[in-house]
């Protein structure tokens, strides 16, 4: 087992918040820690509303919660019933009025869109969000780093016995989610067309969103990329990173950057089944980009705003990160046991005025590239952002 670094945080949101909805796609791990947080806080029930046995026990949901206003109560897949919030509404107001204001219902979700939608209509101040990632670079053991980038950080695909059974169990993913989940969760899709999308944007992994290119690749139009490209990012299953916006006098990229956000997902979405197969494709830097943007934001405090630099003249940063109340931290990623940094970085630099300044590369040692750029390898980074969460 696992440990998951989130724990301590939902307990403790769990104890200062009536509602907490736990976010992230299907198999990340959500049920699992919600299990254990039941355990944990006892007295707690479990309710799976995928079982149409608890969804059953949910006809009079007033009546049936009412009962156990004593217990944490976890509702797993909470969009599949999205009338359920009102009735969520009332109960924690009457329990707040009798002094029960924290500790009562933990909601799972696999979608951000539903879930959100509703619990912004119904629950507002009375509701925290906390998103599950895959297993990240703080969580696995610093040599299985590679084994982490090549099969993701779902838990069936980086615990698998192999990396046969790893890439199918994320192929089995990718088809699950086209042919069951989107359904479900999003509009009517053909699903061989989103497939066809996703991989696009595997082969893309880490470029400018150019929509008119993805709508010609589909024949359809730009609107509909949108519509697409929003269903996956609702679903956390992709990223879009926005560019830096800030006035520094000079004719900036506009379009975000789009990331498939597991790496072991891109690799499967390409027929890419171990690292060597990753390393021997020309997608190798710019899925070991991605992965070191999803662990670094993932590490960083709440809160903190995640873009990218790039401006007409080639001044370009990877990653700019501003935690809360600080400078940016400007970040330059390369998959190279000798990181080399370009004028480009050093001019963006300049532009942005970064707080600290970094070079993310494969290799252990932490040592400076130039007076004020540190070479650092991820979980080091990872590791230097969590000690700035409040």
């Amino acid at each position: 087992m696992i440990s998951r670094r989130l724990q301590p945080r939902l307990i403790e949101l769990i104890e200062e918040y009536p509602a907490v909805a736990l976010l992230g796609p299907r198999q990340v791990g959500k049920t699992t820690l919600a299990l254990e947080m039941a355990e944990a806080l006892k007295p707690a029930i479990y309710l799976d509303l995928e079982s149409r046995g608890d969804r059953a026990k949910l006809a009079d949901a007033e009546l049936y919660l009412r009962d156990h206003e004593d217990k944490l109560v976890v509702l797993d897949e909470v969009h599949r019933v999205p009338e359920l919030f009102q009735s969520l509404r009332g109960l924690i107001d009457k329990g707040r009025r009798r002094g029960r204001r924290t500790r009562r219902f933990l909601l799972l979700g696999s979608a951000s869109m539903d879930l959100l939608q509703q619990s912004g209509e119904t629950l507002a101040g009375r509701i925290a969000y906390v998103e599950l990632p895959p297993f990240d670079v703080l969580e696995v053991d610093k040599e299985d780093i590679d084994k982490l980038w090549a099969r993701g950080g779902f838990p069936d695909s980086f615990l698998a016995r192999d990396d046969g059974r790893s890439l199918r169990w994320r192929q089995n993913f990718v088809r699950t989610y086209l042919e069951r989940d989107v359904p479900q969760l999003g509009p009517r899709i053909p699903a061989e067309t989103l497939r066809r999308f996703w991989v696009m944007l595997a082969h893309t992994q880490g470029g400018l969103l150019n929509a008119a290119s993805l709508a010609r690749g589909l024949d359809v139009d730009g609107k509909t990329i949108a519509k697409y490209l929003d269903l996956l990012v609702d679903l956390l299953l992709v990223r879009r990173l926005a560019p830096w916006h800030r006035n520094v006098g000079k004719r900036l990229v506009k379009s975000p950057k789009v990331y498939v956000r597991d790496s072991g997902v891109t690799h499967a979405l390409l027929g890419l089944g171990n690292k060597e197969d990753v390393l021997s494709h020309p997608v190798t830097g710019q899925s070991w980009e991605g992965f070191v943007i999803e662990n670094l934001v993932n590490a960083a405090p709440a809160d903190t705003a995640a873009s990218f630099y790039r401006a007409s003249g080639g001044a370009e940063v990877d990653l700019v990160l501003v935690l809360p109340g600080r400078r940016p931290w400007a970040i330059e990623i390369k998959r190279s046991l000798e990181p080399k940094l370009t004028k480009g970085f050093h001019h963006a630099c300049a532009d942005i005025n970064p707080e600290a300044k970094f070079v993310v590369y494969s290799g252990t040692e932490r040592f400076r590239v130039a007076d004020d750029v540190e070479a650092i390898h991820v979980c080091d980074l990872a590791r230097e952002l969590t000690r700035h969460a409040i």
